[in-house]
């Protein structure tokens, strides 16, 4: 009777149909968001914890030393050193506004973000997506240069110049990753719940019952773009260091190039296919852990294995390393 008395409920009824409509057309006024995160069973909460902050403190510790390391020492200020800086930045930017929030999502059954932190964390993480790719592009060539023209290294990777290209990378990156979250919080939302462990751009306009075509198309350009961007300019200059060394058949040249590009390349294809699986799951919602999962690893694999590898490779910045070590071991 009272379901007769109701003309909203009785349409509801009658027409389904017309619901869908109506959800369409409702319009969430609370910037309170709720986050799904992981399922995981309460006994495995803290030790997913406990990881999390130990790979979150190896991070910290290690590009901040980097950093450190890099602006006290004067016999360091050189343009190679410069890309190493941004790359520590990028690493520890990124990881800062996920860990944190996701450690404390992990342990508590309470998973609530405002909308403008929301918007905030999908910016920064894809900014550090897109200044990765970026700052990469450049390095490869820096190694290609070193490689193949050492004798002309100092007049062409000149501070000046790392510091032109560092500016572009940061500036393309906060472009494009402004068109696409502005295109997004444009959106009206009917929904208030993050269908992920974090916040990302594809789940905030996820969240709206609009029609989303424009967000996807610009993020389908955007994608296109960097990726081609990325892989195009990483495979040129490995291809002209691989060509280069077949060429002069120099024993030192090969050595070097090995040493230098093997653990790039690695690093790289790590990022690549992380950031590859993040994009491709969105499509696939049975396997959500999966997406969340290989995001995650996107931003620790790298930011964790950027300084050893760079830093342990890199002549100058491991003597120092080593010198600092040898110091404070050795009583005086």
């Amino acid at each position: 009777m009272a379901v007769l008395n109701n003309p909203m409920i009785l349409l509801i009824v009658v027409f389904p149909h017309v619901s869908n409509r109506m959800e369409s057309n409702i319009t969430i006024s609370s910037d309170i968001l709720e986050i799904q995160g992981f399922n995981i069973s309460p006994d495995f909460a803290y030790p997913l914890f406990f990881l999390l902050l130990l790979v979150y403190s190896s991070l910290l510790f290690s590009n901040i030393g980097v950093l450190v390391l890099i602006i006290t020492e004067k016999s360091l200020h050189q343009p190679m050193y410069i890309l190493f800086c941004n790359l520590s930045v990028n690493d520890l930017i990124g990881n800062t506004v996920l860990l944190p929030q996701l450690m404390a999502h992990i342990i508590s059954t309470e998973r609530f973000i405002t909308y403008n932190q929301c918007v905030a964390q999908a910016f920064h993480s894809h900014t550090f997506g897109s200044a990765s790719h970026m700052i990469l592009i450049i390095m490869a060539i820096d190694r290609y240069v070193a490689i193949c023209h050492p004798l002309r290294y100092s007049s062409i990777m000149t501070t000046r110049t790392v510091i032109g290209l560092s500016a572009t990378a940061w500036g393309v990156s906060l472009v494009l990753v402004s068109v696409l979250i502005g295109l997004t919080v444009r959106l009206s939302r009917c929904r208030s719940l993050i269908q992920n462990a974090y916040c990302d751009n594809a789940s905030l306009f996820k969240l709206s019952c609009e029609d989303v075509s424009i967000n996807n198309i610009y993020g389908l350009f955007f994608t296109v773009l960097l990726f081609s961007c990325s892989i195009g300019g990483i495979a040129a200059t490995y291809f002209r260091i691989a060509l280069s060394c077949w060429i002069k058949k120099n024993k030192e040249m090969n050595n070097k190039a090995m040493q230098t590009c093997a653990s790039h390349l690695v690093l790289y294809l790590i990022m690549l296919w992380s950031g590859f699986l993040t994009i491709i799951l969105h499509r696939f919602p049975k396997y959500p852990d999966l997406r969340k999962i290989a995001y995650i690893l996107f931003h620790v694999v790298p930011a964790n294995l950027n300084p050893i590898i760079y830093g342990m490779q890199t002549r100058s910045l491991r003597a120092k390393i080593i010198q600092i070590l040898h110091r404070e071991v050795t009583p005086t």
